[in-house]
């Protein structure tokens, strides 16, 4: 599974001078309110969303989304 890295994604939108969640979504062209949703990290996103954010800051998709371990995705019986 993966998730999206708000703080990196914060990072690089302020190196490009966008501070805030509006000019993130301003720029990436993802909704106001998802964009707000994935900088409080209530919210990830889809692979769309996520490839736009990526593709505003001229990123590859792997520097805003990291892998993480997903015991859900564990098969029946396998203990963690």
């Amino acid at each position: 599974m993966y998730r999206l890295n708000v703080t990196r994604l914060r990072q690089i939108a302020a190196e490009h001078g966008d501070r805030t969640p509006y000019a993130i979504a301003k720029r990436t062209g993802v909704s106001i309110s998802s964009a707000y949703r994935y900088v409080d990290g209530s919210a990830q996103p889809d692979l769309n969303s996520a490839l736009r954010l990526a593709q505003a800051y001229d990123l590859d998709i792997r520097t805003v989304m990291d892998l993480v371990e997903d015991e859900e995705d564990e098969p029946a019986g396998v203990a963690a």
